[in-house]
């Protein structure tokens, strides 16, 4: 590696004190502007670049936030993502990123590693395995290390930190009712991301919502992998099913796609409603309607209230945000759903 010049070389160089040079790179009006301009002038000559690791020491603070998501492809978490790294550059702070694939394996692995970073805090959306085991032993070092520690989107209620997340229950019971009015009578529930804190809370939901109302109930679990078209087309057939609430919007296209190709026309003979407002909801036809997770905001937030928690800001006991959102009514649902909306 080609040897970079210092702080104490450009000193020597300019006849001045190692203090004076390091004031006139950070701007310090102690120092003069004609002082300021021949430092940095030779500094950019000489390709200059600050010791971060020294800089990092004196501070405490690596200016770095680790980010671990489930994965990248779902559309909610690539824009969740996008809002993190917006909001961090905006606040001079940089992410490193790690991705668990949904095992609880790597998410430890990757906890361990960004521990090891020395990042000032770590945001994280749990993995599907660390929920379907309720495992989070893996998570201590962190409370260990008074790393703060900031999850969006599946929480649990058990670990003690701040938490940013949408009321699932509450708009899965609202998109329930929603089928039921625009005319729906048997509402199914189709989850492919079960064993996870949004599933478990939106099925809640939902089965508040069929309860209040007195209709029939009906969950279908599904791998993405596999979708059970025989499944879902007989209950249609048998019109046993006229509205489907989808756990997420993968699961929603699917479940429009079976129909589709089986000749049943959306929302005449099938009204469907999905969560994530994802580019696949807007541009499939039909288009879905969805419960708009607000993604990106999330993930802004997320970050916001990160650096609020190490920079000093917030109280000691945990906080929790809750963000208000609605359905985006598009082509999946019955006419009769927008005005209602109106």
């Amino acid at each position: 590696m080609e040897n970079r010049i210092t702080l104490k070389e450009l000193a020597k160089l300019l006849n001045v004190s190692i203090s004076t040079v390091s004031k006139a790179l950070n701007d310090s009006p102690e120092i003069s502007p004609q002082t300021q301009k021949r430092v940095k002038e030779l500094a950019a000559l000489n390709h200059y670049v600050p010791n971060m690791l020294a800089q990092n020491l004196k501070t405490r603070h690596t200016k770095t936030i680790g980010v671990i998501i489930p994965a990248i492809l779902p559309h909610f978490f690539a824009e969740a993502l996008h809002g993190i790294e917006t909001k961090a550059s905006e606040l001079g702070y940089r992410i490193i990123i790690c991705i668990s694939n949904e095992s609880l394996k790597k998410e430890a692995e990757s906890v361990q590693t960004l521990i090891k970073g020395q990042v000032d805090g770590l945001i994280m959306s749990l993995s599907q395995e660390t929920q379907a085991k309720m495992e989070i032993d893996h998570l201590q070092p962190l409370f260990s290390h008074k790393v703060p520690l900031v999850l969006f989107d599946r929480v649990l209620k058990q670990i003690q930190c701040d938490k940013i997340h949408i009321n699932d229950s509450l708009q899965a019971e609202q998109a329930t009712m929603a089928l039921l009015n625009s005319g729906c009578k048997k509402i199914a529930y189709f989850s492919g991301i079960s064993d996870t804190s949004v599933d478990d809370e939106r099925k809640k939901g939902y089965l508040d919502a069929v309860k209040i109302l007195g209709a029939s109930r009906k969950v279908v679990n599904f791998d993405p992998k596999n979708f059970p078209d025989k499944k879902l087309l007989d209950l249609i057939e048998n019109k046993k099913v006229d509205g489907i609430l989808a756990s997420d919007e993968l699961g929603a296209i699917l479940v429009m796609k079976s129909a589709l190709n089986a000749g049943f026309r959306i929302p005449e003979d099938l009204s469907v409603i999905g969560f994530t407002n994802g580019q696949m909801s807007e541009h499939f036809r039909p288009s879905l309607s969805t419960v708009d997770q607000h993604a990106e905001e999330q993930g802004k937030l997320a970050l916001e209230t990160m650096v609020d928690r190490i920079e000093g800001k917030l109280p000691a006991e945990p906080i929790e945000y809750k963000l208000e959102t609605s359905i985006i009514h598009r082509n999946s649902t019955r006419q009769k759903l927008y005005d209602l909306a109106d």
